[in-house]
């Protein structure tokens, strides 16, 4: 329909009205059926002419529902990008809404971002999809915190928002725990987040820092590394990967300072007060929502970090 749309108006042109003229004798041919409607005859024209080929309409578009498209179509005007989040939402199964978000987040634009060494420390086939699992900057709008927040109030959030803090990674996490206590020579250390990556068949340690990065703040990181690699994976695991999340960083120096670290490490930012559009904020589901339909995780004992 949309290409005979396209074809009238190239043989008739604009002021013949050819959507008004085609809308009227649709609803008058088939009263009984919706859909007819000139913003829908548009939207149709608009899809025939963002995807002329017939291949790409069969695949992946065309297995999209029409609302995802009419998503892809008012929300991004770039043909390759339209194509990257249709492949993304079929290969995750993200409903409407979540397509929506993903693109006003701009997901895929920080996907692969954060300042990593995984080219020097992950043989591939696997240094590709490491670089993907990591973004730059992650967005934690969800948790409502101000910018001064502190560690604790971010990690508290992120666990108590955990669906949410997981779709903000990305797929393949999956969630291990809060403060998750390691004991090394009689003392008593805690890791912020702990979370295992299924497609990296890896552990992943997420330490998170309320200030801009230093490179001391690496140090523990790779504490933290070893003593996973040698107290918790198995035979079967990949290496432990690290992240640390802080407030702001310069990139010249985390690429410094990842240098010379021989475990796989990535650095970012996160960010607590990114804006949402409107229309946005009030076409999702809370948070809260969210979590009653899969049930609340169950608060965990607040233990101090040494």
């Amino acid at each position: 329909m949309g290409r005979d749309i396209l074809e009238r108006q190239s043989r008739e042109g604009w002021g013949a009205k050819v959507i008004e003229r085609l809308a009227h004798d649709l609803r008058t041919a088939f009263p009984d059926m919706k859909g007819f409607s000139r913003a829908n005859l548009m939207y149709t024209r608009a899809f025939a002419e963002a995807w002329p080929e017939q291949a790409i309409v069969q695949q992946p578009v065309g297995q999209l529902p029409w609302g995802h498209n009419l998503v892809l179509l008012s929300k991004l005007k770039n043909a390759e990008q339209r194509l990257a989040y249709a492949q993304r939402a079929i290969e995750h199964g993200w409903s409407r809404s979540i397509l929506e978000m993903q693109i006003e987040t701009r997901f895929l634009e920080r996907e692969g971002k954060a300042v990593t060494n995984f080219v020097q420390r992950i043989p591939p086939p696997g240094t590709d999809l490491a670089r993907q699992s990591l973004k730059d900057p992650y967005l934690f709008d969800f948790l409502r915190l101000g910018k001064d927040a502190d560690e604790r109030e971010i990690e508290s959030g992120l666990v108590q928002h955990i669906t949410r803090f997981l779709l903000e990674l990305g797929a393949g996490f999956a969630f291990v725990g809060r403060q998750v206590h390691v004991e090394v020579g009689g003392d008593d250390f805690f890791i912020d987040l702990l979370f295992y990556h299924l497609k990296l068949r890896c552990y992943v340690v997420i330490e998170l820092k309320a200030d801009k990065f230093k490179p001391e703040h690496l140090g523990q990181l790779s504490f933290y590394l070893t003593v996973m690699d040698a107290q918790v994976k198995n035979e079967h695991d990949n290496p432990t990967i690290g992240l640390l999340l802080c407030k702001s960083k310069n990139k010249v120096v985390a690429e410094y300072a990842l240098r010379e670290k021989n475990q796989p490490m990535g650095i970012a930012e996160y960010k607590l007060l990114e804006s949402l559009p409107a229309e946005l904020q009030t076409g999702l589901p809370s948070i809260e929502q969210i979590e009653r339909e899969l049930g609340a995780l169950p608060d965990e004992p607040d233990t101090e970090n040494d």
